[in-house]
């Protein structure tokens, strides 16, 4: 889970599935023909953009410098503070009996696996792997059942001395054994498990997963024994660099590159160590990526570019002496982008006696919502889709994907106001003076916290026009104008103006209009019991959040026009995971999930039901929300439990359906994905749903130029 911008996932004990989101990667499904109803699963709404180009094309050697979040606290994925860069580690270094294709759909490794199949079914599920011939530890030991065996010991959940932070699946397996040979691997479950190809990517040598103490420390600070294209050569924590080298034993495509030297760069840095030469490959924010496309030529036909559209920046025949000097700095730079496998959602605090504990208000605000215009307001500025996230358990082209948004139903204020009446909150009532540190109906505010409108005054932004209140907290809402004039105010982000009116750089038609109409007055206030319907808008304040503050602005003014108003409290980054999300204080919030190819297995602690847990607290897993039901849990079980596939798929999305009827949190847009790469590196960028092809990565020969990766006709 992440707030947009803000870090890294952070681990937490997620089950989400290191190998599943920080791969980012996605494939497009064959188009159905004769009558058939479309598959609703679709395709990838961006493909990869990394610079695709056959070995042949490629140079052997050369360092590759990668701009990483962090130097890991460990290199073991199935621990707790286990990162994103500890994922990317394990993808380069260790096997993964599965990966990711372009659509993020799991396929075979073929470096490991011959062939993995489910051989019986009664009277219990038996799953058998026939490993590659060559596959080899690093110190030469055949990869086999001992592995197996070991990692599902440590991760079985049975032995509490193994710090594990995630056991899904491994909990349901009866025992492991060799099969008629050393290459085979007999995998018993004691349960059905329908997600088994989940399991085993990554797999750790047995001398990781073989003793607690060995799995607790032993992988924390270095990698003795590996397996992949590449090996652990150096982690140096004081000059914040990871060194991964070829593996001499490594049996598949050699490595073209000598070297990876994985770099943590923070994310404001980054374009000045592009600038300065430093980087090749790094991540960046909207505001650099539109620095750094200035750099690269653009496309002669558009319509050719992964994502249909290029990145929309300054006409380059007008640059200021700024951008200028932008294009010398950055040539030799091309900005790839894509959509990340993770969606960004609103959070409705669903738990303790607040508003929104009533599903009636929580659906009145879901059908506030214009969700086309929120995902316009972040991507269209990118040239990226627009289209909103349809589900909260897959991601457009994965398996289990349908939108199931009508659930819920789509904007419409008339049928959010009769719900709002029906829970009893009607405009102009009677409302209480509140008293001096005494909280709104809303969840309890963090006296800590900085509180104010949700879009930030920038550079050449309008004056606010919601009213500040006593204690310092903008609410959105308490003016005298109408909602439509507020929401079609220009978007301030990154310094630049996106609005009715085109500005340098800008985006047109991504907002109203100017002079669009606005309505003669604001919806009143609603109130109920002698309390105003106010809701706490929780944002995160650092300067890679400036995208979600922007959201937050945006949903404020449109609740406004129900008649809800939305207090946006700004805190710190680092409390507002720990201090705000888990804890609960909070009515309204935004972060995001990733997708995973295994939703069955890693999204059911997001929305399995909150119990009440032995010391009284309540156990919410990993359901922030606080909103969960029966029906949903027994879906999930009913899904993972299945081995018919298609019939796993269709109780997946209707425990999506369900999940959006509660309304406890609604999807809004895919996350995007913007990666600077030198112009001579090939297969690397932004990978979307895809697995990276490690040994594939490297610079093209002098005078090479990238060959365009075969379509399927």
């Amino acid at each position: 889970m992440s707030h947009d911008g803000v870090g890294t996932r952070p681990g937490r004990g997620s089950v989400m599935r290191a190998a599943a989101f920080l791969t980012a990667g996605v494939l497009a499904l064959p188009v159905l023909s004769g009558c058939s109803d479309p598959d609703p699963a679709g395709k990838p709404l961006a493909g990869q953009d990394i610079a695709p180009a056959a070995r042949a094309r490629i140079a052997d050697g050369g360092t590759l410098r990668w701009a990483v979040d962090s130097v890991p606290e460990t290199l073991n994925t199935f621990q707790s503070d286990a990162d994103t860069t500890t994922s990317r580690i394990a993808q380069a270094t260790l096997p993964s009996m599965y990966r990711l294709d372009e659509s993020g759909r799991p396929e075979r490794n073929e470096a490991y696996l011959e062939s993995a199949k489910v051989v019986e079914t009664e009277p219990k599920q038996v799953v058998l792997y026939k490993l590659d011939q060559q596959a080899v530890w690093s110190d030469g030991r055949e990869i086999g059942a001992a592995d197996f065996a070991a990692q599902w010991r440590a991760l079985s959940g049975k032995d509490s001395a193994y710090w594990t932070a995630r056991n899904a699946g491994y909990d349901r397996i009866q025992k492991i054994e060799r099969g008629d040979n050393d290459l085979e691997v007999r995998v018993t479950f004691a349960r059905s498990y329908a997600d088994w190809q989940s399991l085993f990517s990554p797999l750790y040598p047995k001398e990781v997963m073989g003793t607690p103490d060995s799995f607790n420390d032993g992988a924390r600070r270095k990698l003795k024994v590996s397996a992949g294209p590449f090996t652990v050569r150096k982690i140096d924590r004081k000059g914040d660099e990871i060194r991964l080298t070829r593996n001499p034993r490594w049996w598949g495509e050699p490595a073209k590159l000598n070297e990876i030297a994985l770099r943590a760069v923070p994310r404001d840095e980054r374009a000045a160590e592009l600038a300065a030469g430093r980087l090749d490959l790094a991540d960046v924010d909207p505001a650099a990526a539109r620095r750094i496309a200035i750099a690269a030529p653009r496309p002669k036909n558009p319509s050719a570019s992964p994502s249909g559209t290029p990145l929309m920046g300054p006409d380059l025949r007008k640059l200021t002496p700024v951008q200028r000097k932008d294009k010398e700095r950055f040539h030799g730079f091309e900005v790839r982008k894509s959509l990340e496998p993770a969606y960004t959602q609103l959070a409705l605090n669903g738990g303790g006696d607040g508003p929104l504990a009533d599903e009636r208000v929580r659906r009145a605000v879901a059908r506030a919502l214009d969700r086309e215009k929120i995902a316009e307001t972040v991507l269209r500025p990118l040239g990226l889709p627009t289209e909103p996230v349809g589900s909260h358990l897959a991601l457009s082209g994965q398996a289990a994907y349908a939108d199931n948004s009508g659930a819920v139903g789509g904007q419409d204020t008339a049928e959010a106001q009769a719900l709002l009446a029906d829970a009893g909150w009607v405009p102009g009532g009677p409302v209480k003076e509140k008293k001096k540190g005494e909280k709104a109906a809303g969840s309890e505010a963090d006296k800590t916290g900085k509180k104010e409108e949700g879009e930030e005054k920038e550079k050449g932004s309008e004056a606010k026009t919601d009213k500040k209140s006593d204690d310092g907290t903008y609410i959105v809402g308490e003016d005298n104008k109408g909602a439509d004039e507020q929401d079609s105010r220009p978007l301030a982000q990154d310094g630049k103006q996106y609005g009715g009116k085109q500005l340098s750089g800008g985006a047109p038609g991504a907002y109203a209009p100017q002079g669009t109409a606005a309505p003669a007055a604001a919806t009143r206030q609603l109130a109920k019991d002698g309390k105003a319907l106010t809701l706490r808008f929780v944002v995160p304040d650092g300067e890679g959040s400036g995208t979600l503050r922007t959201v937050a602005d945006r949903i404020g003014h449109m609740l406004k026009r129900v008649g809800i108003r939305t207090e946006i409290t700004k805190v710190s980054d680092e409390s507002y995971f720990k201090d705000h999300i888990a804890s609960g204080q909070y009515d309204l919030a935004l972060y995001s999930w990733p997708a995973s190819a295994f939703p069955a297995t890693d999204a059911r602690p997001i929305y399995a039901k909150p119990v009440p847990a032995a010391d009284g607290s309540l156990n919410v897993e990993q359901n922030y929300t606080r909103v969960g039901t029966d029906q949903v849990d027994q879906l999930f079980e009913q899904a993972v439990s299945t081995l018919d596939e298609s019939e796993s798929r269709s109780l997946i999305r209707k425990a999506d359906s369900r999940i959006w009827a509660a309304a406890g949190s609604i999807p809004l847009y895919q996350r995007p994905q913007l990666t600077a790469a030198r112009t001579n590196l090939a297969n690397a960028g932004a990978f979307g749903f895809g697995t990276p092809v490690f040994e594939d990565m490297g610079f093209l020969k002098k005078g090479a130029a990238g060959q365009p990766a075969p379509t399927a006709s």
